[in-house]
């Protein structure tokens, strides 16, 4: 009976947490769903009267949807593969001895707590300026003709900036989970005669494998939903080069004042975003099995 009792009494007392977060997940996710079968244009009001799927057709047979589908797919690979290898070289990096280690390792994670918006600014106007950044001025400097990154390759620009927020987290995680491993093990196949190339490959990189998988999976829930970064470089442009699915919502939304069709798009983002999350989830369940 005292089993039952506390039992009873620890779900009382975590009822209130799990009812306002069940109802500040589900009552925006239900409301979303209701106004994306509705013709509901803040322009032109005409009583908001039911039209099934009829947002979600026109959404997904936009024309910028299909570029915005790539885009978000160039860009949360782009950013990935960027990080996860980044993470791997800083973590090794860091895991050495050296002069100044903590000050170092503040500095690497640093650019993770920046918001999205600054870092976006300060790349845009101090860096990739084709007139007045850094990199313009090196390139000048050279004698070479400065690039205009948002103008030529807006997406790769985009891709850099969230990139470099995002390698932070990568090496923080990669970097706990490389000090886990086994010294004697390494110190064994050096013994062995085994060189660093080697131990890297068959001890270092499978010791990360877990590490990595998570790092993908929670980078790449975060990053389907990227937009700051877009709103202060490039607005999406130029035309759909930069446009993303989060992008074209909010384009729906509150640049087109059409709440129904932005809805649409939000659930065939949150659908899609659930997806790839599913998949990942399965991929490093297979991971931890092995």
């Amino acid at each position: 009976m005292a089993t039952k009792a506390s039992r009873t009494a620890a779900r009382l007392m975590i009822s209130p947490a799990v009812i306002l977060l069940f109802a500040w997940m589900i009552v925006p996710l239900v409301l979303t769903l209701y106004f994306s079968f509705l013709r509901y244009n803040l322009l032109t009001p005409s009583g908001n009267p039911f039209v099934g799927f009829e947002n979600y057709y026109w959404f997904l047979t936009d024309p910028s949807f299909t570029a915005a589908a790539v885009n978000t797919l160039l860009l949360v690979g782009g950013v990935l593969l960027i990080t996860v290898i980044g993470g791997i070289l800083f973590a090794l990096l860091l895991d050495r001895p050296m002069f100044g280690q903590g000050i170092i390792r503040i500095m690497v994670i640093a650019p993770f707590f920046v918001m999205p918006t600054v870092s976006a600014l300060v790349w845009k106007n101090m860096f990739m300026n084709p007139v007045n950044g850094i990199f313009g001025r090196i390139a000048t400097g050279l004698g070479f003709e400065p690039i205009d990154f948002f103008g030529n390759m807006p997406l790769g620009a985009i891709t850099i900036i969230v990139a470099w927020q995002w390698l932070p987290f990568a090496t923080l995680i990669l970097l706990t989970a490389l000090q886990s491993l086994d010294q004697e093990q390494l110190e064994a196949s050096e013994m062995d005669g085994a060189n660093w190339l080697n131990r890297f490959w068959y001890i270092m990189l499978p010791h990360l494998a877990r590490a990595i998988t998570v790092v993908i999976l929670i980078q790449t829930i975060f990053l389907l939903s990227v937009f700051a970064e877009i709103l202060v470089t490039t607005n999406g442009g130029p035309g759909t080069a930069s446009t993303t699915l989060t992008y074209l919502v909010y384009v729906a939304s509150l640049l087109q004042y059409d709440v129904g069709m932005g809805s649409a798009g939000g659930v065939v983002a949150v659908v899609l975003a659930n997806i790839v999350a599913i998949f990942l989830m399965r991929m490093i369940g297979k991971n931890l099995d092995a």
